[in-house]
């Protein structure tokens, strides 16, 4: 093990920091992407109503604590590490002059600095945006959503003047980590395009091979003055970002000597600019696939744009590549060189799923039950839920698995609707409920809401497909990507191969990758995702013509469910005007 672990430490060793919603974790990879040890540390939230709010400063101290965890179990001194990457949630974080934490919460306690990502407050701004119609909002399907930083933005400025008034820097999670690391505040051009309606394609003319810190020309300053936001157009927007980069850009002189102590690496170890977790996921899985599917330049640059990456944790991320800009209603995007440098990137998203799972499962009154009994078998609730529903199938003769279901039908949309309708007003269904409450039954609602994603995200694939793109593989990573019977129903759902991964923690992967890029180990984030992105598992949707038919008729009930609801919505409107 230790002569195995050796060897590992002559090759380049790049270190990926994820921070999610829940905790920071830490993965050292080779210069083939194979993880040679990861670890992570929880994270503190506040969750208040539509408030979530975190702490920069407890993060900071949870990645030092992850990262010194990772190198430890992977016998892996911080003199190895050749590059660094960030990739975060994408929640807004305030500093002062002193890069000091200033409140955005009700509270006044200082500490909470972070709206996080999926903060709803901002529901009234992102309407009073939407309303402008400025042409900048194609570039994000035709709307903001509140979970995007101008709302987030707008609602300090009207609720927290003080706050507003102290705040020097404005930064996206992962800008804010590479820039307490190296003390450079150039923002990632996937940030700033992804959720703060900069357009990337201002520097369309400039190539990812000649990296540099690119003046930030993509800000829309009459947009900004419209939505009543003037004031970050001062000094040449020095509190949202003056410069912008490709995401993998060496920053500054790379670690700071503090930054370097606390995280126990070497000063000037290089940092590349950073990306949204997401998008570091895509860029760890998009090029994991079987060697044969690799072939000549020109077919190699299109065969990328026939793939979507589910990145499926707490929400689901949906991302694709085209060559030529698509807009697509309701869907986030086109963004440029936000994922992948000179591709176009659509991004569709569900706002909870696998916090959907968890909802479902906790508040069902045989929770309890389950999860002593999956305690005491030493697997998680999910297998044991899975293994209940093959005996259920056995018990009831059921054709398939998926036909449990037929007199269950959920509409996910419990936190609203990112995509394709964006409707963050949309409500969650379930139609189906008797009085039977037990673990069975649980069962049964938790399949039917596993399948409820899947139409979701074949809806999403659909209409992507309608407005120009050529989706017919998908790769997936996360958390759920690990439960077969979630892949095994978007497979059969959606009609698409599914491709895993070699390494299953893609995210940090892409938090790698763009250490390696920066360290120069490789020309270009394209080259790196190719050497350091393998294929795994293929899950492959059923052939079986009664399986097609059934998931085709619960996914026209699927679609009613929300038409449904605006028709309810719209009766109730009127009786109340």
């Amino acid at each position: 093990m230790a002569t195995a672990a050796a060897a590992a430490t002559r090759r380049s060793v790049f270190l990926g920091v994820d921070v999610g919603t829940g905790s920071a974790r830490a993965g050292l990879f080779d210069e083939e992407g194979k993880l040679l040890g990861s670890a992570s540390s929880p994270i503190q939230i506040w969750k208040e109503g539509d408030c979530v709010e975190q702490s920069s400063t407890d993060i900071w101290h949870a990645i030092c604590a992850a990262v010194k965890a990772a190198c430890s179990l992977a016998n892996i001194t911080g003199e190895d590490v050749s590059g660094i990457g960030f990739a975060a949630t994408c929640s807004l974080v305030a500093v002062d002059a002193d890069g000091s934490p200033v409140t955005v919460s009700w509270s006044g306690d200082s500490r909470r600095n972070i709206i996080v990502w999926m903060d709803h407050r901002a529901i009234k701004q992102a309407k009073k945006i939407n309303s402008s119609n400025f042409p900048v909002l194609q570039y994000c399907g035709g709307a903001v959503s509140p979970e995007m930083q101008p709302p987030k933005l707008l609602w300090v400025k009207e609720n927290l003047r003080e706050s507003w008034s102290l705040v020097f820097r404005w930064m996206d999670l992962s800008d804010w980590l590479s820039y307490r690391a190296t003390g450079d505040d150039t923002r990632s051009l996937c940030t700033t395009v992804c959720k703060w309606t900069y357009l990337g394609h201002a520097h369309m003319q400039q190539c990812e091979k000649d990296s540099r810190d690119m003046e930030a020309c993509g800000w829309d300053d009459d947009f900004l003055e419209e939505i009543g936001l003037a004031d970050l157009v001062d000094g040449h927007h020095a509190k949202i970002g003056r410069s912008v980069a490709f995401p993998g850009h060496p920053l500054g002189t790379g670690l700071t000597p503090v930054a370097a102590k606390e995280l126990g690496l070497r000063a000037g170890t290089p940092v590349g600019t950073s990306l949204i977790d997401a998008h570091a996921g895509g860029v760890g899985v998009i090029e994991s696939v079987p060697d044969s599917e690799t072939e000549d330049k020109e077919n190699d640059k299109e065969a990328i744009c026939h793939r979507m990456v589910l990145v499926c944790g707490t929400s689901t991320c949906h991302m694709a590549v085209a060559q030529s800009k698509l807009f697509i209603p309701g869907v986030w995007g086109p963004f440029w060189s936000a994922m992948v440098p000179e591709y176009w990137l659509t991004e569709g998203g569900q706002s909870a799923t696998g916090a959907l799972l968890d909802h479902v499962i906790e508040n069902h009154v045989a929770s309890p039950l389950l999860a002593n009994r999956a305690a005491s078998q030493s697997v998680s609730v999910f297998e044991l839920l899975n293994k209940m529903l093959e005996s259920l199938k056995h018990d009831l003769n059921t054709p398939f698995l998926a036909a449990l279901t037929e007199s269950i039908h959920v509409l996910p949309d419990f936190h609203g609707n990112r995509s394709p309708l964006a409707d963050p007003q949309a409500k969650g269904v379930i139609c189906g409920l008797t009085l039977d409450s037990s673990e069975k039954r649980l069962a049964l609602l938790y399949l039917a809401t596993v399948q409820s994603l899947a139409y979701g995200t074949r809806h999403i694939v659909e209409h992507c497909n309608a407005h120009g793109h050529k989706i017919d593989t998908l790769l997936a990573c996360g958390g759920l990507a690990k439960n077969p019977l979630f892949l095994q129903e978007h497979a059969d759902i959606i009609g698409c191969p599914i491709i895993l991964p070699r390494e299953s923690e893609s995210v940090l992967l892409g938090a790698a990758i763009l250490g390696a890029v920066a360290a120069k180990k490789y020309s270009s984030l394209r080259e790196a995702m190719k050497a350091m992105n393998a294929a795994g598992l293929v899950i492959h949707p059923s052939n079986d013509p009664r399986i097609k038919k059934y998931h085709d008729a619960k996914y026209r009930i699927f679609r009613e469910l929300y038409e449904q609801q605006l028709a309810q919505r719209s009766i109730m409107a009127d009786a109340l005007a």
